[in-house]
């Protein structure tokens, strides 16, 4: 239809059918953002659904977490009386008395301990995670449940079988002496050597099932490129694997390193009095010394050592995801 213009050179439109609805009017964000459709109204409304899902359970351990990291603090804080029993207080002498060389010279143990089992944990996790994700093909389920399954079973099991391998007469040794690697004043037991071997063993599985994880999302043409690069297997490995994994091996060490830290079962089966980890000082004053809140002083020193590693940890894990996001 023609349009009519008036004196002034405007141009009129011709008049709107009565019958004919009215668009709705439109503002400024309207013009620049258009509606958004069933699909996208539903793909937000998934996310609510499973917040709410996630919430009673995050309550629930959040109570928990909360109520017992206070119970801690403030028994941290109280004394004994003459039969034992705990009281609560505002007593600051267990937390002076960790200044105690004993105890600093225990928790530098403990800690040493952990970062040599997240080494070890490291590089026994790496060739296995690297033939399980690029060379297992269709076995690849197969494999990881071959690594998991046994560790299903009870920890304090799995160490007490272990310290039988470990032990004097134990296979390992028998089979060292036999080949002339060994004498018979060889032993693993109630040495350092021993709780690292304990802990590496319980925790393997947990550097494992992160680097595995990360390998499978990982570009396999940047191992081909490498090749062309760096040349020999070695070096693409350490210049183009290993940093595409890195974030995999992070969460590895954390979840190694973290319970590594506290554990005592290792140190308590294949160590001895020279062995002695923070987590068995812990048991002793809760189980043996009757002395709760030293005990109670102890874990808040623990929790603090790891706090700190995994506040490294998110960091990195910031640091990295900032990295990747440019």
């Amino acid at each position: 239809m023609a349009t009519r213009s008036n004196r002034t050179g405007t141009a009129l439109r011709p008049p709107q059918d009565p019958a004919e609805p009215k668009p709705p009017p439109r503002g400024p964000q309207d013009r620049t953002r258009p509606a958004p459709s069933p699909g996208t109204r539903a793909r937000t409304r998934r996310p609510r659904l499973w917040t709410w899902l996630l919430l009673p359970g995050t309550l629930w351990m959040t109570g928990f977490l909360v109520a017992s990291l206070l119970l801690v603090a403030t028994l941290a804080l109280g004394t004994t009386d003459p039969l034992g029993n705990p009281r609560f207080g505002f007593d600051f002498a267990n937390l002076t008395a960790l200044a105690d060389p004993a105890y600093s010279t225990v928790l530098l143990r403990s800690l040493g301990y952990a970062l040599i089992t997240c080494l070890i944990s490291l590089a026994v996790a790496y060739p296995v995670a690297y033939a399980i994700a690029l060379c297992g093909g269709r076995f690849k389920n197969l494999l990881i449940a071959a690594i998991v399954v046994p560790f299903f079973a009870n920890y304090l099991v799995r160490m007490y079988g272990w310290s039988v391998v470990l032990s004097d007469d134990g296979p390992l040794l028998k089979a060292l002496r036999a080949i002339g690697l060994a004498d018979d004043g060889t032993k693993i037991l109630q040495t350092g050597a021993g709780v690292i071997a304990g802990l590496v063993y319980g925790f393997v599985v947990f550097m494992i099932i992160p680097l595995y994880a990360a390998m499978e999302r990982m570009d396999t043409s940047l191992i081909e490129a490498g090749r062309d690069l760096y040349g020999g297997p070695l070096r693409t490995f350490l210049f183009v694997t290993v940093p595409a994994t890195r974030q995999g091996a992070a969460a590895g060490c954390v979840l190694v390193f973290l319970p590594a830290m506290g554990d005592f079962v290792s140190a308590q089966l294949m160590g001895g009095p020279d062995q002695i980890m923070i987590g068995n000082l812990i048991q002793d004053k809760f189980f043996q010394g009757q002395n709760w809140p030293l005990g109670s002083a102890l874990t808040m020193l623990l929790m603090a050592v790891l706090f700190l590693g995994m506040l490294g940890y998110l960091r990195r894990t910031r640091k990295d995801e900032a990295e990747a996001a440019r």
